[in-house]
């Protein structure tokens, strides 16, 4: 048989995509049969201008499927992708009506005889891990081209399909019980890692390294848990390191995604699996995996790190009691703000991953969630991801709830498929329309404390705050007794308003010129601040957005000693020296440690702002240092500096010897960058 594998069509501008990782296991399974197999990834075919964005895409992607002359195509469909591919089955079958069409994913698993129903031209859904259930049901319809021919009456183990008029499904099949008895995956059936990594513009080429199967938690919104019933498995330590080798050394792999929801849940596996990377020296090879708060320490993340760990995500989902009872999920959020601290200190980013607006969360619990969210961005160091709940079918979620949804709002999880004019097409829209618990993703619940949109509105921008100004904005809420949510709203409409926009939206370059000006217009000149230093933290995280246009990377700065004479000292530009009223440094260091306080005295405070290498760093200069630096203004020499600055600083030493510590002080400033030799 000729089997065309197809990784549907999607693009999303933000995301870069990688090899199908499961449609080469499926072609990888059948490597030892007579049956040709081809694998088509039409997201990389947009990527690389190959296959066009228009209104007729399915068409073209129909085109490419029967141009080889298939006998069975098989779609690989996530909650996302799932219109897509029924469309283009149905372009297919219409051409070739002998041509079985399969359809195997997590979503597809879970509404398999919905979709037999509903799509007459689908013959068959497999359910659940595929590499053995694939593999049989290619060999029944290559042997009798109708199951009850060779097959049992209920038809095959993890199969639901078509006989006649007749849906049977089959019964489902066990798990695979050692996963290292599938082959490693053959990344010759895909293009090259280097193809992916050149039309995604991307500085590596990644690869998928699945890890393991399964998570045993039972979170309301996750269908992992559902679909591996329960339980974890994990290829061996010894597989991993050799598929390691084999992407690296034979598929030019040069950065690896661990594919496993659970794969800090055992530490002793993780130890494992670290030692034998280093061991190997493969350590050079970062790689990305997901983890919990309270699977890892400080001591794991450094061997983690040792061993190339070079970014996680941390599932941390809502800051309400409430919402973490209702979604079932146990998080000590005690452990938050360490945790983040540890793993950024072992040189590991972390990914802060929150949701809101699940049916249950009033606005308090939204709220919540935002400050944990502030609070996190305050400890810095960390990349936040906030999205709406995703009804996926067979969860909870959606068993529960499936009779309240309603199409308000695209969220994260339902954007891919804008092909003609940056739109969904219409035909698209008209399916999803028509089969709401089929395509289930695509739709909204309604959550009582904030309206759909105004939700997506928070998920889609508030992380840019919580990046940029989290002190400032959880201590105006603090101030003004606002509700975090509804704060945030305003401060998008108000912007909206203030440039004419048709729409709310938010960039960083919209914070830096205007959030100041907004925290003035909410009238905090004419309160009696009970967090007096709140106009100087506004001041503070601005500078910080103002210093990071520029980058002190390249700097140099060189000062001969022995021709100190007629030297004039320069203050690099790209450095901002400031002075406050309050010790903002101490302020900020309790707010990194969860102290939201309004206690403090003035106390002058001179600061200065630079960045390099993409870090931003903040220091305190001490008197000298200050006037020294504000006097480097390319017209004084360094002894003109160090006559004005004897009278106060140079008691007890003669003005030679004072001239000498200037020009000591002079060298370490530009060995801070903070000078220019230009």
């Amino acid at each position: 048989m000729n089997i065309t594998l197809v990784f549907p069509p999607f693009y999303l501008e933000s995301m870069y995509n990688l090899p199908p990782l499961g449609l080469i296991s499926l072609a990888t399974s059948l490597k030892d049969t007579p049956h040709q197999v081809v694998i088509h990834d039409f997201v990389l075919a947009i990527r690389q201008g190959v296959l066009r964005r228009d209104d007729r895409i399915y068409d073209h992607c129909a085109e490419i499927i029967l141009a080889g002359r298939p006998d069975l195509v098989g779609f690989s469909a996530q909650c996302t992708t799932y219109p897509a591919v029924i469309q283009i089955a149905k372009r297919v079958k219409q051409v070739r009506p002998d041509i079985k069409i399969v359809i195997g994913g997590h979503n597809a698993g879970f509404v398999d005889v919905m979709t037999l129903e509903s799509f007459p031209w689908i013959d068959a859904v497999v359910r659940g891990e595929g590499e053995i259930t694939f593999r049989e049901l290619v060999a029944y319809y290559d042997m009798g081209n109708q199951i009850n021919q060779i097959g049992p009456a209920e038809g095959i183990l993890g199969v639901t399909f078509r006989q006649n008029n007749h849906i049977i499904r089959g019964a489902d099949r066990e798990l695979i019980p050692d996963l290292d008895h599938l082959p490693l995956p053959d990344y010759s059936f895909a293009p090259s890692l280097g193809e992916y990594r050149a039309a995604c513009h991307i500085p590596r080429s990644i690869a998928i390294l699945e890890a393991g199967r399964g998570c045993p938690h039972q979170c309301i919104y996750c269908s992992e848990s559902i679909l591996w019933r329960r339980r974890s498995r994990t290829f061996s330590v010894a597989r991993l390191v050799a598929e390691m080798h084999n992407l690296s050394g034979n598929f030019g792999a040069e950065c690896f995604l661990l594919a496993f929801d659970q794969f800090t849940a055992n530490r002793g596996f993780v130890e494992l699996f670290c030692r034998q990377v280093i061991d190997q020296g493969l350590n050079h090879r970062p790689w990305y995996c997901i983890s919990r708060l309270d699977s890892v320490d400080s001591d794991l993340l450094d061997l983690m790190h040792r061993a190339g760990c070079e970014s996680l995500c941390y599932g941390i989902d809502s800051g309400s009691k409430k919402t973490l009872a209702f979604i079932r999920k146990h998080i000590d959020h005690s452990i938050l703000f360490e945790r983040v601290k540890d793993t950024a200190a072992h040189g590991i980013i972390p990914t802060l991953s929150f949701v809101i607006g699940f049916p249950e969360e009033d606005i308090q619990d939204i709220d919540a969630t935002l400050e944990l969210a502030l609070m996190a961005g305050i400890v810095g160091n960390n990349n936040p991801l906030l999205q709406l709940p995703t009804v996926l079918p067979g969860t909870e979620l959606y068993e529960r709830y499936q009779d309240r949804l309603i199409r308000v709002t695209d969220t994260y999880f339902s954007l891919g498929l804008e092909f003609h004019e940056d739109r969904r097409l219409a035909q698209d829209d008209h399916l999803i329309d028509a089969y709401p618990l089929i395509f289930s993703s695509f739709y909204n619940l309604p959550c009582p404390g904030l309206e759909l949109r105004e939700l997506n509105l928070v998920a889609g921008y508030f992380p840019i705050m919580i990046r940029y100004y989290p002190k400032s904005f959880l201590l105006l809420c603090r101030e003004m007794k606002w509700s975090v949510a509804v704060a945030f709203l305003d401060w998008l409409n108000w912007l909206a308003s203030r440039l004419k926009r048709d729409t709310p939206t938010l960039t960083p370059e919209d914070c830096y010129k205007y959030f100041s000006l907004f925290t003035i217009e909410c009238g905090l000149a004419q309160r009696d601040l009970t967090f007096k230093f709140l106009p100087e933290m506004v001041r503070y995280e601005t500078l910080s957005l103002e210093v990071g246009r520029y980058d002190l990377s390249s700097s140099q700065f060189n000062l001969d000693i022995h021709q100190v004479g007629g030297f004039c000292p320069v203050k690099s530009p790209m450095v901002i020296l400031a002075e406050f009223e309050y010790p903002l440094p101490q302020i900020i260091t309790d707010l990194k440690l969860g102290l939201v306080k309004a206690d403090y005295p003035p106390e002058p405070t001179h600061l200065i702002f630079k960045q390099e290498k993409m870090q931003l760093d903040v220091s305190e200069i001490n008197p000298f240092g200050r006037e020294l630096l504000k006097r480097c203004d390319g017209k004084q020499t360094l002894e003109d500096v160090a006559q004005a600055l004897y009278p106060e600083y140079g008691d007890g030493l003669s003005p030679t010897l004072f001239l000498s510590e200037v020009v000591a002080a002079i060298q370490t400033l530009g060995q801070m960058k903070l000078l220019t030799s230009e």
